[in-house]
């Protein structure tokens, strides 16, 4: 299996222009405010760097992730199209949650499938936002194809963070959502006068990967590196760009549950395939560790979110991979934290 993939000219292409009012929706939502972006100096000093800054996303418009940037703002564009229909989509945990929410608020019904695997207790919150949760036998993949099919009916609309063949403008609104979030980390640094070095962010479908890079490969914007990030069991990201084409990868059990996605996204591959510069896997082990050091630092995050914080420690403590870098000693890394620690 492959474990680390590095292009030497990503930062060299450049993405379409994007200028969407996601960001001015968000801020007319009640109780939204930018996430923290916390300097952890410590980690700065085990890394080697100038500093490092986590974007701490877990307390997101009332809920414990990122997603909800992206499905509020999808859910939206979807309503004022085709008001009245019911939501759908399938989910291994926040997402799912982010769209029963938004649907709740916006006065809209929502099913939302999911895989066996989840654990009860995650289907639950889901549920007591307000939507129908439905438990399909399989993987998310799996779950997906099945909400598709269910959606495709009077009166239902997917909303999926990901893209296949005909089904693409839902997935790029998702996508533009969560330019919030970078905009927010662009304007905090820039408050200061520093900008990012490199981008760490992490991986399921590569949604947010696709906005992150999306968003660095701007003509007259900022251009760090990006990295991501995904578990060893389901590095769908990396054993295609491994491969140079779309790989289907058998998915494990694994506790990083919202990365555990074996297809890459159709939207978000070429631009990946074309504007990443570098991939990672890291195991379970060295992310239920980045949760319990991350704790100790005062940032609550999951395993998800902590995968970030894994992947640079395997990236920087590896030399041929840290050389690759190319990374100065004062460099200024961001990882992006997506999810709290479970309660």
């Amino acid at each position: 299996m492959t474990a680390w993939y590095f292009s030497d000219n990503a930062r060299d292409w450049e993405a379409p222009a994007t200028d969407v009012g996601a960001l001015e929706f968000h801020r007319s939502l009640p109780g939204y405010a930018p996430t923290p972006l916390t300097d952890l100096p410590g980690l700065a000093d085990e890394l080697g760097v100038g500093r490092v800054l986590v974007k701490d996303e877990s307390a997101r418009l009332g809920l414990p992730a990122f997603k909800v940037l992206g499905a509020s703002w999808a859910c939206r564009q979807v309503l004022d199209r085709r008001p009245g229909v019911r939501l759908v989509t399938a989910t291994d945990g926040n997402h799912g949650r982010a769209v029963a929410r938004t649907a709740a608020r916006l006065g809209a019904g929502a099913t939302v499938f999911v895989p066996a695997v989840m654990l009860p207790e995650t289907a639950a919150r889901i549920a007591a936002e307000g939507a129908e949760v439905v438990r399909v036998e399989g993987d998310y993949d799996h779950a997906v194809r099945v909400a598709a099919a269910y959606a495709d009916e009077p009166g239902r609309a997917l909303v999926q963070d990901t893209a296949w063949d005909d089904y693409t403008e839902v997935p790029a609104w998702i996508v533009e959502g969560y330019q919030t979030l970078l905009r927010e980390v662009d304007d905090e640094l820039d408050s200061t006068g520093a900008s990012a070095d490199l981008v760490a962010v992490p991986v399921g479908v590569g949604s947010l990967a696709e906005a992150v890079v999306r968003h660095y490969r701007q003509p007259d914007g900022p251009r760090p590196q990006v990295l991501s990030v995904e578990p060893d069991t389901a590095a769908c990201l990396l054993e295609s760009l491994a491969a140079g084409r779309p790989e289907v990868v058998p998915t494990g059990a694994t506790v990083m549950a919202g990365l555990n996605c074996g297809t890459v996204s159709e939207a978000a591959w070429p631009v990946l395939r074309h504007g990443l510069d570098a991939a990672i896997s890291v195991d379970d082990e060295a992310a239920l560790r980045a949760v319990d050091d991350l704790g100790l630092l005062g940032v609550s995050s999951g395993p998800c979110g902590a995968a970030t914080l894994a992947g640079v420690r395997a990236a920087l403590t590896h030399p041929e991979r840290r050389a690759a870098l190319g990374l100065r000693p004062d460099a200024v890394l961001v990882l992006l934290s997506t999810e709290g620690r479970p309660g």
